[in-house]
């Protein structure tokens, strides 16, 4: 017997670019399900790149700024013998995807006093110049993996 799956809904490309990458950012960007709000955001963070950078298309620096905090590794606890040990280990594609927005998202969130947009503005110019908040967090991760590749013999 085969095993009975719920259908899951299709992510739909984003209307203004028709690119997935968007539409999911879009959709984690949202609270509340104001689903108009987050792409406002969005799209006015885009303009905003748009007007700070004329030579370089937005929607390039977006995917090149999740790109660029995407992390290659990370350490993740491991129990052997009663101590735990932080063992590096390689990140898949999809956990890539989640965390690069989600830091992205943090970082804009913990800034304060500004509209929203400027601020997703500011962060996605800055990890497409490979700085700011959301890079730094994806380089300390990565020098944590780094200082405990002694335990790489423990990844699972």
């Amino acid at each position: 017997m085969g095993r009975i799956t719920a259908s899951r809904k299709q992510l739909k490309p984003d209307p203004k670019f028709d690119s997935l990458l968007a539409s999911k950012f879009i959709n984690c960007l949202m609270n509340d399900g104001k689903k108009t709000v987050a792409q406002a955001i969005f799209y006015n963070a885009l303009d905003e790149i748009q007007t700070r950078l004329p030579d370089v298309e937005p929607l390039e620096v977006f995917t090149t700024a999740v790109e660029n905090v995407k992390p290659q590794i990370e350490v993740r606890s491991k129990r052997v013998g009663g101590a735990a040990y932080q063992v590096p280990m390689q990140v898949n594609k999809n956990r890539q995807q989640s965390l690069a927005f989600r830091w992205i998202l943090i970082a804009l969130r913990e800034k304060k006093g500004r509209p929203t947009h400027l601020k997703l503005a500011d962060e996605l110019v800055a990890a497409y110049n490979k700085e700011g908040a959301a890079i730094t967090r994806r380089e300390n991760i990565h020098r944590m993996a780094d200082a405990n590749k002694a335990f790489a013999h423990f990844a699972w």
